[in-house]
């Protein structure tokens, strides 16, 4: 990507200095271990920069080159390689997930107010199109209720690294819907259900469909289900926060800061992946993830391919919800604020900015990943916002509303 200066592209280049700033006062506070910052518009580069440490205990600097783990922020780009299928015709939006996977083709739901996990009654087979928008009746482990108990008490967890995404989705099959399918919104499993759906559609491994379709044609060299063997030791180190809310898993050894090592690099289970998580499972650095932004602002186009139609684009962008999250009644965690906050194919749209108490422009998309990553699209403004840390849970600072508060503070046109 060329650079160009802010403030020919509509930025006050000492506001943008405010970014770094902040970053700066995170990593001081041992909030983040480190951090990095990459904003575009218009095409163009108009602010990057890196702070701290991608690995504290071995003193490594957190770099543009860094590696790190995107968790949810792997989901739109899934969401995308199934609206690729879509396009080529190999499915349709309205099509019972049981026509990829015969073990959703009789569904049973809980029933309201459920004690136990078999009381339950049949509903329909959530469709291609409620998986993408999280309103299947799928649920993560980490929810609460009987359903997300039972998968926890089965070891259901796609984020786990080892298995076969093939046979993780019977097993998932076998469990009831937490709701009826559309009846709510519940952040869950349904993209990396989705993953064995572009697996039967396409015939390849979601790996290799990702690498061929959609990492290849724009370039991301650093990106995938394992650690790049290029990578060396600028894979990041995962970290958690003292003052977690509890939505943090294998968490180890303790530090003197206010964060502690949940996953060292040298160990980590990413060098070894056989399970192929859509919802969570991929790896990579900055510039590769703003490839993947630049292809969805520019309307389907990266790197002189086309990877959607820019019709697609706009449908993926626009809110699928009969309002916004708030309104549909959910019980469970998101990366996202859901008052004010619509969901597309793979992501967040902003319905009313006033209502998300951040500043933003109707129709931004984007969505954010547990170690406390997030990018969002403006189309209005034709901007790319990319951060990049290793924090876990998202929950644990409001890093996100501050950071698009710190960008639209900086803009000038």
């Amino acid at each position: 990507m060329l650079a160009a200066r802010p403030q020919d592209m509509g930025f006050d280049p000492d506001r943008l200095t405010r970014i770094a700033d902040w970053q700066d006062r995170y990593v001081a506070e041992t909030k983040y271990p480190g951090s990095s910052v990459l904003i575009a518009r218009g095409g163009r580069e108009v602010f990057f920069n890196a702070t701290g440490k991608r690995n504290i205990e071995k003193n490594l600097p957190f770099e543009r080159d860094t590696v790190v783990r995107i968790y949810s922020m792997t989901k739109p780009i899934v969401s995308a390689a199934v609206m690729m299928l879509l396009e080529k015709g190999l499915l349709q939006l309205n099509s019972p997930v049981s026509d990829f996977i015969p073990g959703f083709a009789d569904c049973h739901a809980l029933v309201p107010g459920a004690t136990e996990i078999d009381q339950t009654e049949p509903c329909e087979t959530p469709t291609i199109q409620q998986l993408m928008t999280h309103a299947s009746g799928l649920t993560y482990n980490f929810n609460p209720g009987l359903v997300g108990k039972e998968m926890n008490k089965r070891r259901i967890g796609f984020p786990g690294r080892k298995g076969i995404l093939a046979d993780k989705c019977e097993e998932l099959a076998k469990l009831p819907l937490a709701f009826k399918p559309g009846a709510t919104w519940e952040y869950s499993v349904s993209i990396d259900v989705l993953g064995r759906v572009v697996e039967v559609a396409s015939g390849m491994t979601l790996d290799r469909f990702l690498q061929q379709e959609v990492f290849e044609p724009l370039g991301m060299t650093e990106t995938a289900f394992r650690v790049p063997e290029s990578a060396g030791d600028r894979f990041a180190a995962c970290y958690t926060s003292l003052e977690s809310d509890g939505l943090t898993v294998d968490v180890s050894t303790k530090t003197d800061n206010t964060i502690r090592l949940q996953d060292a690099p040298e160990t980590s289970a990413y060098h070894d992946t056989t399970l192929f998580s859509g919802g969570g499972g991929l790896v990579g650095t900055i510039d590769d993830y703003m490839r993947f932004c630049e292809m969805m602002r520019s309307g389907g186009m990266g790197d002189g391919t086309r990877l959607l139609s820019t019709s697609t684009v706009k449908f993926m962008m626009s809110n699928h919800l009969r309002g916004d999250i708030a309104s549909m009644g959910p019980q469970s965690f998101a990366e996202m604020t859901m008052t004010g906050t619509g969901f597309g194919l793979g992501g967040s749209v902003t319905l009313d900015p006033a209502a998300t108490a951040a500043p933003g422009n109707v129709g931004d998309w984007g969505w954010g990943g547990m170690a406390s990553t997030v990018f969002w699209i403006d189309p209005v403004l034709d901007l790319s916002v990319l951060f990049f840390t290793q924090l876990t849970p998202s929950s644990s600072y409001p890093s996100r509303p501050q950071l698009k508060a710190l960008v639209h503070g900086a803009l000038t046109a």
